[in-house]
């Protein structure tokens, strides 16, 4: 069983691996701890002979906020290091939230995802949605800029057209929108989500694993678009060179939460 005073969460059961973030009441930003304790889960996950799939998912009411903007406000820039949410490879040596990892991983996305917490979503093989999720890429909005391939995996997810208006007006798009342009696969009553997230993932443990993470690493290898994700990090350096001082991350910070409030 987990234990539930960690702020992510790992637990296993028939074959599967359940990451839960846990920091409910900050909507499961993602703080310096989380980003520490993320990857190890997944390396965890990843290494264990009685996990055949791993499910990514997050304590009601939120999937994620995204990074922790009170920390990142109060460590110029520096919340994560070694994460690669700056857009640099991160400690595994690879671009992305995650570890490099083998097996497949399902996004069940409870609440809202935001912004980093968006594209931890995105970094996921698939996603199966709550009826209560919804998605936005509040990165403009904010003024962090993304590093963690949203700008390639978004368009690969919706199309050009529609990723552009979601990341310019910073505008959330709901589950079953979300489903209708092809981002989420499944769109579920929010007390089956994990359910019949786990059925998916029972389908996949039922199938010869050396196979489906040989078909995982294709995939990968084909869709990975290398000079995108470095269009991305040499775009997001520059901008936190001129644009990442700490009060001008409050300042940000302090807009979005006054819009927060108004909507």
């Amino acid at each position: 069983m987990p234990e539930t005073n960690d702020v992510v969460l790992f637990e296993v059961s028939e074959r599967i691996a359940t990451i839960t973030l846990n920091r409910p009441e900050a909507r499961n930003a993602l703080s310096s701890e989380v980003l520490r304790l993320l990857p190890q889960r997944m390396r965890e996950a990843n290494e264990r002979d009685d996990v055949d799939v791993i499910v990514l998912t997050g304590t009601d009411p939120a999937f994620c906020a995204g990074l922790d903007l009170r920390e990142l406000g109060s460590t110029a820039g520096n919340l994560g290091s070694g994460s690669g949410a700056d857009g640099r490879p991160n400690s595994d040596g690879v671009r992305g939230p995650f570890p490099m990892v083998d097996k497949p991983l399902i996004g069940a996305i409870n609440g809202v995802a935001v912004t980093g917490g968006f594209e931890l979503a995105l970094n996921c093989d698939f996603l199966v949605a709550s009826e209560h999720a919804k998605f936005g890429d509040t990165h403009a909005r904010v003024g962090v800029m993304p590093g963690w391939g949203l700008t390639v995996l978004l368009p690969q997810a919706i199309g050009v057209r529609r990723a552009r208006e979601m990341s310019f007006t910073g505008n959330f798009m709901l589950a079953d929108e979300a489903l209708a342009v092809g981002l989420v696969n499944h769109v579920v009553p929010h007390a089956d989500l994990l359910p019949f997230t786990r059925r998916l993932a029972l389908d996949i443990v039922g199938n010869e694993p050396d196979g489906v993470r040989q078909i995982r690493r294709t995939y990968r290898e084909i869709h990975a678009e290398s000079d995108g994700w470095t269009i991305e990090a040499r775009d997001g350096a520059a901008w936190r060179r001129t644009q990442f001082a700490p009060e001008k991350v409050a300042e940000r910070r302090a807009k979005i939460q006054e819009r927060g409030r108004g909507q």
